[in-house]
């Protein structure tokens, strides 16, 4: 049980690439402070259980209904990504930050925590795994998502204010870039499947 547990949880780690996205974390959260941010991790964390619950029950039956497939949603995803990124690049200095807004919600709880590959490696473990191994693995990584952006404000400390300003404007260059090659590799594999 304990040995397919982990075949079920490493490649939705994978997937989440937590690690990855806690510089993104960091460069979207500079200027809040740690309450606001504490509130943000946890409203990131629920938004992105809440969607992988739902895509669990109902991924394969959601795509069929809306006629959507995987690619449809790695380039919707990326040019959300795309968007946002560019308006931090260019305009994040005019607006300040609130953690009521929908920030947890997107970019952070989605496509960044969960994004096309994690949501399509729900679907793929269902199918593999089912139900109660796939819950279990994403419970748990969610946990360590969780864990992970609690202590994000200590590279914050660590760095200090100009330093997560000049990181935030370099991590949304590479979000940007992110962004791109989600939407390129969602058309490649359009213009490959038709």
């Amino acid at each position: 049980m304990f040995q397919t547990f982990w075949l079920a949880f490493i490649p939705l780690f994978v997937a989440i690439d937590v690690f990855g996205v806690v510089p993104f974390f960091v460069a979207l959260t500079t200027g809040l402070d740690k309450r606001r941010k504490k509130l943000l991790t946890v409203k990131a964390t629920l938004t992105a259980f809440s969607i992988s619950i739902l895509f669990l029950a109902a991924g394969k039956l959601i795509f069929s209904f809306l006629g959507i497939t995987e690619n449809d949603f790695r380039v919707g995803g990326g040019v959300v990504l795309l968007v946002l990124a560019i308006k931090d690049l260019l305009f994040s200095k005019k607006e300040q930050r609130d953690p009521e807004s929908s920030l947890g919600i997107v970019p952070i709880g989605i496509p960044l925590i969960m994004g096309p590959a994690a949501l399509t490696t729900i679907l793929i473990l269902v199918d593999a795994h089912g139900y109660l191994l796939t819950i279990a693995s994403l419970l748990v990584n969610m946990i360590i998502v969780w864990f992970v952006f609690s202590q994000a404000h200590r590279i914050t400390d660590l760095i200090g204010k100009a330093g997560s300003q000049a990181i935030a404007k370099v991590f949304a260059l590479f979000l940007a870039g992110i962004a791109v090659m989600m939407i390129r590799s969602g058309i490649d594999q359009m213009l490959h499947h038709y």
